[in-house]
């Protein structure tokens, strides 16, 4: 790991790829909940408060229930606190004093602010109990005019893929740094689900298609600890240690037949052994597939280069 004075994103990684790849991929298919189905920035506060600590799950139907008694900030605003406390009690959402900041929050809304909500991070601060990163939350999602978010799941995720340092500003350089400029929306949307449905604390990268594979550190080499991740169960041995020793090796070499790069994935390489020929065509095929090695037959029988 990179100190956080020293690194620079990596020169051969083309960040528009990055960009449109993540993209693509949130708006092929991502996870349906109904506050991402508006631009309301009172609906988007409502859901960023209730989502504080509350899995998302249990969320939707406070959300949808709490929208239907008290549908604009108008209206909450004219309610009894007591009624928003008693809302918030009987749907465990947590602590009861994030109710009464947004009752509070919707009053100014209506008072200082003639109803119409403030559009940036700094002027929503403004709101009461609204910190930098709910504010930055209903900026990008309500008016697609934020800066990128950095929680604990975009830190993982950077952290894993482009091995940045475990140093806040270097995270908040970096995601800053690769957000389309004017898209705080999606972009916004789409790392965070990369980190909900991906890169979770057990990463899914396979199964869930993570759109950034071909340049990520942690799935090259097999190293999927994290800042709240500090340890990688059953590493030793396993699939993800050898496909990352494959990728060490070749960095190393323009090209090498099987039985030249097995020994120096395994020490107990044997051609015919079980961990031999068979096991590790497998293992560079697999690679291949994913785009990171390039394969070719040659009098020495199967070729394995890193993908130019």
């Amino acid at each position: 790991m990179s100190t956080s004075e020293e690194w620079t994103f990596p020169a051969d990684v083309d960040r528009e790829a990055v960009q449109n790849a993540l993209v693509e991929w949130y708006e092929a298919d991502h996870r349906e909940f109904p506050w991402r189905r508006t631009e309301d920035p009172y609906e988007i506060l409502v859901s960023e408060v209730m989502s504080q600590q509350t899995q998302l799950g249990r969320v939707v139907e406070a959300w949808e229930s709490f929208l239907d008694r008290w549908p604009t900030a108008a209206a909450l605003a004219d309610a009894d606190r007591a009624d928003v406390v008693g809302f918030w009690t009987s749907h465990s959402l947590g602590y009861n004093n994030r109710a009464k900041y947004l009752h509070e929050a919707a009053q100014q809304v209506e008072a200082e602010f003639d109803g119409a909500f403030p559009e940036t991070p700094d002027e929503l601060q403004e709101l009461m109990g609204v910190g930098p990163y709910t504010a930055n939350a209903v900026a990008s999602f309500a008016f697609n005019n934020g800066d990128a978010v950095v929680d604990t799941n975009v830190k993982r995720v950077l952290y894993r893929a482009f091995d940045v340092p475990d140093d806040d500003p270097t995270f908040e350089r970096v995601a800053g740094g690769l957000m389309p400029a004017g898209e705080s929306r999606v972009w916004n949307n789409a790392i965070m689900e990369l980190g909900g449905v991906a890169c979770e604390k057990t990463p899914s990268c396979d199964a869930a298609g993570c759109p950034w594979r071909e340049w990520c550190h942690a799935y090259q080499t097999g190293d999927f600890t994290a800042p709240d991740v500090p340890t990688q169960p059953e590493f030793e041995g396993s699939r993800r240690q050898m496909r990352g020793r494959v990728v060490s090796v070749l960095k190393e070499y323009d090209e090498l037949a099987l039985d030249t790069l097995g020994p120096r994935v395994r020490v107990d390489y044997s051609p015919d052994g079980e961990h031999g020929r068979e096991w590790l065509r497998e293992l560079v095929s697999d690679l291949a597939d994913d785009g990171l090695v390039e394969l070719d037959e040659s009098d020495e029988g199967l070729v394995a280069r890193l993908q130019r």
